[in-house]
């Protein structure tokens, strides 16, 4: 078999263990359907004054979607890779046939399905529910959102990396992440010109947040050759490759000695 093939043989490996573990995938997917049924719900009449009287879950969708991508790829692969290097399950797979590409190749596409299947669920909610409009930007939508799961899934493995113990795992991930959501526009929108705007730029996030919202903002020519954002996509990509500069460089097989 050739690695293609090794890596869609993971991937059935990867969905299996996903779905029985449904404590895992449960909050994986209940957090963002959450938070989008309750952020939406209190904000169903609320617009957003810097963007021109936009409406307030119109920009939302744009960053609950972004939430459940970076859960899918970030997170969970965080927490994967160090639960599996602890156990010994990593250093017993790179010592069967399997190459390293096909083992990291299932694990990226296993975070796209499940990328996929919640931004279907996001986006029906959205659309049924809060009088959310989408102005035809499908392939902006798609490549936006296939950017940041592979830059994010990048970055997992590369925290994965330098996380000392699977037990530091939760309190690492969340402690990085959480911070830079909210100073990010993931849970409300920040104005281009404030501070926490300025120090949103520096991470992937906000860039991701501005090329999903992109898509989904009605102010844009509707049509698919529109709602791209190139530069933040451009420096979304950069941090993926970053990222799986330092994943590569610092990624280890086996569990760190205590």
């Amino acid at each position: 078999m050739n690695a293609v093939a090794l890596s869609a043989h993971q991937l059935r490996y990867e969905q299996k263990s996903y779905w029985r573990n449904p404590a895992s995938a449960g909050f994986t997917f209940a957090f963002p359907v959450i938070f989008l049924l309750l952020f939406g719900s209190l904000n169903t009449n609320s617009t957003i004054d810097f963007l021109g009287g936009l409406s307030w879950n119109q920009y939302y969708i744009a960053g609950i979607l972004c939430f459940g991508v970076i859960s899918a790829s970030f997170t969970n692969l965080a927490m994967i890779v160090s639960i599996r290097r602890d156990e010994g399950v990593l250093k017993r797979l790179h010592g069967t046939p399997l190459p390293a590409s096909s083992l990291f190749g299932g694990l990226l596409l296993n975070s796209l399905v499940i990328a996929a299947i919640l931004t279907v669920i996001l986006m029906s909610i959205a659309l049924a529910f809060f009088d959310v409009t989408f102005p035809n930007h499908w392939p902006a939508l798609i490549v936006s959102l296939a950017v940041g799961t592979a830059a994010f899934c990048a970055l997992g493995v590369a925290v994965a990396a330098v996380i000392p113990h699977a037990d530091a795992a939760p309190a690492i991930v969340n402690g990085i992440l959480f911070p830079i959501l909210f100073i990010s526009g993931v849970f409300f929108p920040v104005q281009n010109d404030a501070i926490l705007a300025k120090v949103g730029n520096v991470f992937p996030v906000r860039h991701f947040v501005n090329a999903v919202f992109a898509a989904f903002d009605p102010r844009v020519t509707h049509g698919p050759a529109h709602g791209w954002a190139w530069d933040d996509l451009a420096v979304l990509a950069a941090w993926g490759v970053v990222g799986a500069i330092v994943a590569v460089r610092r990624f280890r097989w086996d569990p760190r000695r205590s």
